[in-house]
């Protein structure tokens, strides 16, 4: 688990900067929509929405952008597709475990693109179930250090349902059940500590240690699958070594 969210953490910070830029903003785009066409888009009555757009102002999304999604997915200006999720799960080199969430407007356009790239990616799609046992739905909050130490964080949340509080050299990973995430987030708040993201996550219970050339491996079939334009989400249980993290 933790060699995933490193890494994970690690691609979010370069993918603002790098040529995908313009796909991390459709992702982002339409988490916003769908957010705000489930919850309503009134930011202060919809946690989600609110996390969704904190999410997309710390990429650098354009804020007409974000207003326009919001509208869009509210109802209050056309254009808004009808975005399904779909999760498929598989798995990839070195039997890694695989959930691939979606959100698509074209449910067999988003099947053919994810089976070719787990084919050509070395991986395979599995029936559902094959690999969902494996991870758990969990609440994930970044907390930049900022001169914070893992005590001032884990004091801050404990009472609000935080189960770990997880080291990521530069932040600080907060780990609740999916359902304490508004309470955690809230804690944060009151204790005057900003974060950079709080979300719903798929975290794997059991971890699939890879030597470097199956990690390179796997990393290759994620960026194929995150390029796919129906893909949201990639959730594997990988852990890899940081030399191999750090060419990612």
């Amino acid at each position: 688990m933790s060699g995933h969210s490193k890494w994970a953490t690690t691609k979010h910070k370069k993918a603002v900067v790098d040529q995908r830029r313009g796909k991390l903003f459709a992702k982002l785009i339409k988490n916003i929509e769908v957010a705000a066409r489930t919850g309503g888009g009134d930011i202060s009555g919809n946690p989600t929405l609110a996390d969704a757009i904190a999410k997309a102002k710390g990429s650098s999304v354009p804020n007409d952008n974000i207003d326009r999604a919001v509208k869009r997915g509210a109802g209050l200006e056309a254009g808004g597709a009808d975005w399904e999720p779909i999760t498929y799960e598989g798995y990839g080199p070195g039997g890694v475990a695989m959930l691939i969430e979606c959100l698509t407007d074209n449910r067999n356009r988003a099947a053919s693109e994810v089976r070719t790239a787990m084919t050509r990616g070395g991986g395979n799609l599995a029936d559902p179930g094959s690999v969902a046992y494996l991870f758990n739905r969990k609440g994930v909050v970044l907390v930049p250090k900022n001169n914070l130490s893992e005590d001032d964080v884990l004091l801050a949340v404990l009472e609000a349902g935080a189960e770990e509080v997880n080291d990521l050299d530069d932040s600080f990973e907060v780990i609740s059940e999916a359902g304490d995430l508004p309470a955690v987030r809230a804690a944060l708040k009151a204790a005057g500590i900003g974060y950079e993201s709080a979300e719903i996550s798929w975290l794997a219970s059991v971890s699939v240690a890879l030597d470097d050339d199956a990690a390179r491996k796997v990393l290759r079939l994620v960026d194929a699958l995150e390029d796919c334009d129906d893909v949201q989400n990639v959730w594997a249980n990988f852990d890899i070594s940081d030399e191999v993290m750090a060419e990612a």
